[in-house]
């Protein structure tokens, strides 16, 4: 499936892991993929990471990954992500994570900054939109 993004560029002084804007041919589409917000928690259903947001990340990541994969997906038919942190301030390492996930053409993406979530330790949580 062909994609055709509008690059983000560099404006935030360093490189992230999403674009402006991302077209997908729907008629080569075979199935929509609606990944709910994910924490990190483990296969084991452990919270891992606390207090280290490129752990939770990292977490968050794997656990978006194998629903995918579950359901015929890969990382790369990912179209959108949102994001909710309790802190920007760790914007940039959230992106070094999330740029061993996705590759160009990158999803579209929205972060947002929020007062918490429902585990008192999540710093992260990621949901996500697959078009394979």
């Amino acid at each position: 499936m062909e994609k055709e993004s509008v690059p983000f560029g560099r404006a935030m002084g360093f490189k992230v892991a999403f674009c402006n804007a991302l077209a997908i041919d729907l008629s080569q589409a075979k199935r929509m993929i609606w990944v709910s917000g994910q924490l990190a928690f483990d296969e084991n259903e452990q919270f891992v990471g606390r207090g280290d947001i490129r752990r939770q990340t990292e977490q968050v990541l794997k656990n978006i990954q194998g629903a995918l994969k579950k359901l015929g997906g890969t990382m790369q038919d990912v179209v959108q992500v949102i994001v909710f942190v309790k802190d920007v301030s760790g914007l940039k390492d959230i992106h070094d994570i999330r740029l061993r996930y996705f590759q160009e053409p990158y999803p579209t993406s929205t972060l947002v900054e929020v007062k918490g979530f429902v585990h008192p330790d999540a710093l992260i949580e990621i949901n996500a939109v697959a078009v394979i």
